[in-house]
């Protein structure tokens, strides 16, 4: 930990205060890992149906293709970009993607008030290649959506795609030298490249609360937003809940989103919390028109490296992003510089990270 003695203005004893997170974090601690949520099967199923398009009967797939890219969140779109610009075609690229289009998280999480953390400039892949320039300096979960679609159709990378498909099994053929993909839907694929962009994201975790199994309510995930139960949409209007008595379990980050329009829309809301979250003052606002007229051609490679840089630790001559993330580093080497230490590997960092934490908090 940081010498205190030298810093001015602290109103709290930072060795109390980590003794006291680390009491609360080891009664979190648990060991049984991912056992401790409930099983999606039987009863339980509907919680990882997908709400938002119906599923479409296709033939099994048993061609072969240059490129299998497995998952079609950011990740595997912008594999599918590279391998176009590095001149392949389309037709010899597919992307098998669980989800019914192409998103990845942002497929899924459609609830009320869903938005990105990160500023839109920096978050947002290839807005220069697609000439898209977001309306907010903090794009909402359907701008990012269709930005997926937006990036899936400037490539060519629905043509070949493999939408509503889950791998099941993947191995090399040593004889064959090539890859053998077999997937839920029958399909038994080959490819001679294949590309790992998959992630957890697109399966709801249930708490095992004890009970949770005889609850008779209407319940679901807000990665499955029911709007035919609660009305409204993405920017919120539940109107369908202006006589139900809601609860919520858990005050993470998407509750910190949707809370806001369930207590406007419920006619009572209740807020199961184990862990407080920590909230900041956003700062959204519409992105200046006459600010993205000046923008110059490789403008969102250098705004994404800045960002990095400063994020990671790093110098850099300006802040470009201005926002909450930065400001964390900016606090950061003003600590470091009330210390006259000028040590920042990356063991001072992570001190002086946790003491920048414990002030915000």
């Amino acid at each position: 930990m940081p010498d205190t003695a030298k810093i001015d203005g602290l109103n709290f004893d930072p060795e109390a205060l980590k003794a006291k997170y680390l009491a609360e974090r080891d009664k979190r601690l648990r060991t049984d890992g991912n056992a401790q949520y409930v099983n999606m099967t039987g009863d339980f199923a509907h919680y990882i149906d997908d709400p938002y398009v119906e599923r479409v009967e296709r033939d099994a797939v048993t061609d072969h293709t240059r490129v299998v890219v497995i998952g079609g969140g950011f990740g595997g779109l912008l594999a599918g970009a590279r391998l176009r610009d590095a001149g392949i075609e389309a037709s010899d690229i597919r992307l098998i993607e669980k989800g019914g289009d192409f998103g990845g998280t942002w497929y899924w999480n459609r609830y009320p008030g869903a938005a990105c953390d990160i500023e839109s400039y920096v978050y947002l892949p290839l807005l220069e290649e697609t000439g898209f320039m977001p309306v907010e300096k903090y794009t909402r979960a359907p701008e990012i959506l269709e930005h997926s679609r937006r990036i899936a159709r400037q490539y060519g990378l629905y043509d070949n795609a493999c939408l509503q498909t889950e791998v099941s099994d993947m191995y090399w053929d040593d004889d064959a030298r090539h890859w053998v993909i077999e997937t839920n839907r029958g399909d038994r694929m080959t490819a001679d490249y294949v590309i790992m962009s998959n992630g957890p994201l697109n399966r709801p975790k249930l708490p095992g609360i004890p009970g949770v199994e005889t609850y008779k309510g209407h319940s679901f995930h807000t990665s499955r937003w029911d709007y035919d139960y609660t009305g409204g949409d993405a920017s919120g209007g539940l109107t369908g809940l202006k006589d139900k008595r809601v609860g919520i379990i858990g005050t993470g980050a998407t509750a910190v989103q949707c809370v806001p329009h369930l207590a406007e829309g419920a006619k009572e809301l209740i807020v199961f919390q184990r862990t407080p979250s920590s909230i900041d003052v956003r700062n959204d606002r519409p992105t200046d028109e006459d600010w993205a007229k000046t923008l110059e051609p490789g403008w969102h490679k250098h705004r994404m490296e800045n960002f990095n840089t400063l994020v990671s630790g790093g110098f850099a001559k300006e802040d470009l992003v201005m926002d909450g993330w930065t400001h964390i580093i900016r606090n950061l080497l003003f600590i470091a510089s009330k210390e006259g230490n000028q040590d920042l590997s990356p063991a001072k960092l992570q001190e002086l990270a946790e003491l920048a934490d414990y002030q915000k908090m």
